[in-house]
């Protein structure tokens, strides 16, 4: 068993459909890891009772031939995503100790495919922030270096893959945190269309950016856990898109002869390190070998999406999180004078500082007076954007760069600066503002030996060839095979 964790999740569901491993074995060793490697801060809650009750219903459906395709397959939850069994609290004060009466859809809908549930993973508070520095618990940490981010806001989703404390996990991608933690972690992660997977569960941060998406090691992975996540969920989700489920696998192998990457200019400015775009270069190479053709494009109002992202995500923040006031759940002040008083300081209790510059940000933008000259022209310019990337899918069938600028930076590094922390992902704003799918997969190392990622973005709907694209970049090279030392 000892090998058991460097198994993919496509290996782990062959053996446990053959029975050569038990869902009960493959849940104590995940457990054990856990266990052993606490101190990389991955984790923020597991019951081994839960988990390993979860087994033995896996294992009873496989030996009736019933288990779906994920069957004792263990897998662990972004801690936004509410949960019965485990405490949900979004990486925040203002929740700590929360138990959802209900499941979010993601969930329940793994827990259909039979995926047992090893515990719930740490993240930045809210999932706002790009270094999971904002959780109110304590940082998760890189496993390919202890003294650096693993990323964010799905830091801990990252870092439980690369330390292959889970075979696969689930995140979410608001502005870029599947794609930057998978990234930096040197995993591979899938933020699909926007409306794809059900929010309805996902504990809010900005509704129309929001999205849920796989991390995992392979491309392969990441088809098999986004088959069983998608579908419509009409009756709880608005933002749900009424596209039936479908096999995002089914092109896994397909040539790629032929097939035309768009590489944006913009991508590849001065604000790119030189280590990264030597990694990066040297993929898009590899992919001219499996038969692609690079095409040159323009993603013009590139530098535009942080502002807009800046103005947009904040003003989405500011009304979601009204909620949180202390009156039916969550953490409540113990000492006020009236109810306005236990508004403030129950707000100023829960939540952190980046939560707060949010709101305040969020609540400015969208009051009288700055409403049409601050929200209302970033959502004219968020169109723009989108269109930008529909003139270039004229060209090209997928568009390829860096998901950063630098690999990991240190932790702490940019506590101070949080401005620095939003430039970070001026890569990857760009598809969430636009709703397009896009993924990040291992492409090779930089500067001090920190992964580095390369980010494939798709047209709408186009995540099975995304994946495939994935796979056979995956099939060609070993960095997705690769992992930290001491793990």
């Amino acid at each position: 068993m000892s090998q058991l964790h460097d198994l993919t999740v496509a290996e782990l569901a062959g053996k446990l459909k053959t029975k050569e491993v038990s869902a009960v074995e493959a849940a104590q060793h995940f457990l054990a890891r856990g266990k052993a490697h606490a101190t990389l801060g991955a984790h923020l809650a597991t019951d081994e009772a839960v988990t390993l009750a979860q087994a033995r219903a896996a294992d009873a459906q496989i030996a009736a031939g019933q288990g779906g395709a994920l069957a004792g397959v263990p897998i662990a939850h972004k801690d936004i995503f509410v949960t019965k069994d485990f405490p949900s609290t979004a990486g925040s004060k203002m929740l700590e100790g929360y138990r959802s009466p209900f499941d979010a859809t993601v969930v329940s809908k793994l827990a259909q495919a039979g995926a047992v549930t090893l515990g719930k993973l740490n993240c930045d508070e809210f999932a706002m922030g790009s270094s999971n520095e904002n959780s109110a618990y304590a940082p998760a940490k890189n496993p390919w270096d202890l003294g650096r981010i693993p990323g964010g806001s799905s830091g801990g989703s990252a870092a439980a893959v690369a330390a292959r404390l889970a075979p696969a996990v689930t995140g979410t991608d608001t502005g870029g945190s599947i794609r930057q933690p998978a990234a930096f972690c040197g995993i591979t992660g899938i933020k699909p269309t926007y409306g794809r997977a059900s929010r309805y569960g996902m504990i809010a941060f900005a509704s129309s950016l929001d999205q849920a998406g796989p991390m995992a090691r392979t491309a392969q992975d990441c088809a098999l856990l986004l088959s069983a996540m998608c579908g419509p969920d009409l009756d709880r989700d608005s933002t749900s898109l009424d596209r039936p489920a479908e096999d995002f696998g089914r092109t896994l192998g397909d040539k790629l002869d032929g097939l035309r990457i768009g590489i944006p200019k913009e991508f590849f400015g001065d604000g790119l390190a030189a280590d990264v775009r030597a990694a990066v270069d040297g993929s898009l190479k590899e992919y001219q070998k499996l038969g692609a053709t690079l095409v040159e494009i323009s993603l013009p109002r590139t530098e535009l999406s942080i502002p807009v992202y800046y103005i947009i995500a904040p003003a989405e923040a500011s009304s979601n999180l009204s909620r949180f006031d202390g009156v039916k759940f969550g953490h409540r002040a113990k000492q006020y004078a009236d109810l306005a008083d236990m508004y403030r300081k129950t707000r100023a209790e829960g939540f952190g500082d980046e939560v707060k510059r949010r709101i305040m940000i969020g609540t400015y933008v969208l009051s009288h007076g700055y409403y049409d000259a601050y929200y209302l022209q970033a959502q004219k310019i968020r169109r723009m954007i989108a269109d930008d990337f529909q003139q270039a899918f004229q060209h090209c069938d997928l568009i390829a760069g860096p998901v950063a600028p630098t690999v990991a930076w240190k932790l702490g590094e940019k506590s101070d600066d949080p401005v620095a922390n939003y430039l970070a992902d001026i890569f990857t704003l760009p598809a969430s503002l636009a709703g397009l799918p896009g993924m990040s997969l291992p492409a090779g190392f930089g500067a001090a030996g920190m992964p580095v990622g390369l980010q494939l973005i798709g047209n709408y709907f186009g995540e099975a060839k995304l994946l495939n694209a994935a796979h056979r970049f995956q099939q060609a090279t070993d960095f997705h095979l690769r992992k930290p030392e001491g793990f």
